[in-house]
């Protein structure tokens, strides 16, 4: 496994405005947290009572099943950005507007529980692929959002943006 070599990254391996949830990641080998939350915040959210899912904090805010969508588009941006840097794909890849995409995702009556479902299938797949890394592919550098970062950077974003959201859950959604 490639992984034990990745290292955390370094300030110019990432955008500053990912600093925050790199910071939420511990230790140095970002595959054993995104591992471990692909079973502990799944049972998190699994476990959100049926009255808090169309939840929202205040006016504006998304409701927890909105968050869950949000969570699964990042994770499908997040890794397929770092799949694209992986392979050496010199293109500069688009950021994206996770507002619109929450308000475009048309989540009609799709049930709660399939969300979770498939955010924890994504990041089991995620894990698989990180997992078996190279080592020199956790440090190449490519472009997104107008800023550059790594695969590892991308990794830790992954692992420190879903700590973000299930603090906010917990904090401003009273979800326990």
């Amino acid at each position: 496994m490639g992984s034990s070599l990745a290292g955390r990254p370094g300030a110019e391996e990432y955008a500053p405005f990912y600093q925050g949830y790199i910071d939420r990641v511990p230790g140095d080998d970002p595959v054993i947290p995104l591992g471990a939350q692909a079973t502990t915040a799944i049972k998190f959210l699994r476990n959100v009572p049926e009255e808090k899912r169309e939840y929202a904090y205040a006016p504006g805010k998304w409701t927890t099943r909105q968050v869950v969508s949000h969570l699964i588009d990042s994770e499908l941006v997040f890794s397929y950005r770092a799949l694209r840097i992986s392979r050496r794909d010199p293109q500069p890849l688009a950021g994206f507007d996770e507002k619109a995409y929450v308000e475009y995702a048309e989540l009609g009556d799709r049930p709660y529980g399939s969300l979770v479902e498939e955010l924890e299938l994504l990041r089991r797949a995620n894990v698989a692929r990180f997992s078996h890394l190279s080592p020199p592919s956790w440090t190449r550098l490519g472009e997104a959002n107008g800023h550059r970062v790594s695969v590892r950077a991308l990794a830790f974003i992954m692992a420190g943006h879903l700590e973000h959201h299930l603090e906010i859950l917990r904090q401003r959604y009273g979800i326990s």
